[in-house]
């Protein structure tokens, strides 16, 4: 047998096995679709194929209502808390990590140990100081609790990560547009963020998807449910004592699911490289 055929051989059964892992992995999410448009509990349950023997968007119809207000009511909760989130955790995330990599202060490496400590602060332990706290202020029942700490840098993930990248960014092109009369804060705006845009996108990408899918958060601070998030209000479907149509908590959960997957689509190709780029300095 020749080199090249070992080598094709070698790439089919590659390909076959990477098709086959993908199949069994992406197979749960097909499932979800599909039995989103069965018609009834009892033939979810009779089979484990997601094709349906009678497609039906009633499920999707029925199941927008179910909760006793429409599904967009949710979802519009959801962007009000996830928007102002991701642009707070984004600038916050920025602006931090620009003074720890490039300016010299007084305890700078104290302050950065404590940053880092804090990741290791489970958010259990924080949950009942935060909220005594913000109940003294008057923040129960609203969106404050969940959406102004990230514009004070409560993500200190996205702080590590964006040091490590803006540290790797070459301090001669800050001097040049230093000597051109370029402030610390247009030196931010046109050097530093343009070279670690992949990152920034990588971490307004993970801060979406987190905030998007965030349960716990809104559970401890919201008490309306006409302010529900999504995570909350497809919650509401559920009743364990009255029993309920699997057919709607999927269907909306299809729902849910797709800004997250549009976002994703959108701006993969910077998260890939933000990632890939992370291996490589990491």
């Amino acid at each position: 047998m020749s080199k090249k055929t070992r080598e094709q051989i070698s790439t089919v059964v590659r390909y076959t096995v990477l098709i086959l892992v993908g199949f069994v992995m992406f197979y749960p999410m097909l499932w979800m679709v599909g039995a989103s448009f069965k018609a009834s509990n009892n033939e979810i349950y009779s089979t484990i194929s997601f094709l349906p023997k009678s497609p039906s968007f009633q499920a999707y119809i029925d199941g927008w209502t179910a909760t006793g207000n429409p599904y967009s009511l949710y979802l519009i909760n959801t962007f009000k808390i996830v928007i102002p989130k991701v642009i707070g955790a984004v600038v916050a995330s920025v602006v931090t990590a620009y003074g720890f990599s490039r300016f010299e202060f007084p305890g700078k490496t104290f302050w950065f140990s404590i940053l880092l400590a804090t990741l290791f602060l489970p958010q259990v332990v924080l949950n009942i100081p935060q909220f005594l706290l913000f109940r003294t202020w008057g923040w129960t029942n609203s969106y404050l609790p969940l959406v102004v700490p990230a514009f004070f840098g409560a993500e200190p993930y996205f702080i590590f990560m964006l040091v490590q990248f803006m540290r790797s960014v070459s301090r001669e092109l800050e001097e040049a547009a230093e000597i051109d009369g370029c402030n610390s804060f247009e030196r931010l705006v046109y050097i530093v963020v343009p070279m670690v845009k992949p990152t920034i996108v990588s971490v307004a990408l993970f801060q979406f998807m987190w905030a998007f899918n965030d349960f716990q958060g809104p559970l401890i601070y919201i008490d309306s449910v006409k302010k529900y998030p999504t995570s909350l209000g497809l919650r509401l479907l559920t009743d364990a004592e009255t029993g309920f149509e699997w057919n709607k908590v999927l269907a909306l959960s299809v729902v849910t699911l797709l800004p997250s997957l549009i976002v994703f689509f959108l701006a993969q190709d910077q998260f890939v490289d933000g990632i890939a780029a992370g291996g490589v300095k990491g």
